[in-house]
Order: C-alpha cells, then structure tokens, then sequence
C-alpha cells in the first residue's frame, strides 16, 4: 500500500456498528469496510455542499415543512445530475486505488449505496440544517 492509502485509511472513523461478515456480498462488504466510513469522514463537507445547494436553489427548502424537506433531499440526489456527481466526487475521492478498483467493477450497484448513504447522512443532519436558518 502506498503512503496515500495508507494515510487515507488512517483518517476514517471507526463504525462499530458497519459489520463485516463473511456470508455478506462483496457489495455490502465493500458499504461496510469503505462507503460508510468514508461517509462518516466526509460529513461536514456533505452537509456544506447541500448548504451550498440549497443556496443555490434560493432557499426554497427553508419554506418547506419537515416531511417535505426529507423528499427534497432525497429528489436534490436523485434527480439532479450535476450536484449527484459532486457528492459521488466527495466520496470516490477519498477512496484507495485498491477500492478504486473494486469500486469501477461494479460502480452502478455500489453509486446505489454511495448515494443513499449520502443521502441518509444529509436526512439524518437535517436539524443542524434549520440551526443555519438562525444565523
């Protein structure tokens, strides 16, 4: 391993709870092991980018009541092919070249994951989001 991934595997917080066993599919493992952590790493640069977004988009999802601010988050990565190539960035960035390759092999499955993971980490954030909206 070079010193790159070396460090950028030092970086990445722990997550007790993203198990690896070994009846999992090499997908979920790679969720687990990679996706996950580097989600977790990633998440103050997540939630800036949406802040950036949501600028952007002026200010529109501040109107919004909770339930629908969770379907424009979810709309936002979904259909918005610009700003879903940047989270995708964001994360894929962070990656070794060993996952790198893992991840090219089978990157339409794992984008899947990629992108709800992000978008679970932007949902479950959405209160630091509003505390924004005070400043």
């Amino acid at each position: 391993m070079n010193p790159r991934d070396i460090n950028l595997k030092d970086l990445r917080p722990e997550i007790p709870s993203a198990r690896i066993t070994n009846n999992m599919s090499s997908d979920e493992k790679f969720q687990n092991e990679t996706l996950r952590p580097v989600a977790k790493l990633q998440n103050e640069l997540l939630l800036a980018i949406f802040r950036n977004y949501i600028t952007k988009h002026k200010n529109r999802f501040y109107e919004l009541k909770l339930e629908k601010r969770f379907e424009y988050i979810e709309n936002a990565i979904q259909r918005d092919i610009k700003f879903r190539n940047s989270l995708k960035g964001v994360i894929i960035g962070q990656f070794t070249l060993e996952e790198y390759d893992i991840y090219i092999k089978n990157s339409s499955a794992l984008n899947k994951r990629m992108m709800n993971i992000v978008k679970e980490r932007i949902q479950s954030n959405i209160q630091l989001l509003e505390s924004d909206m005070a400043y």
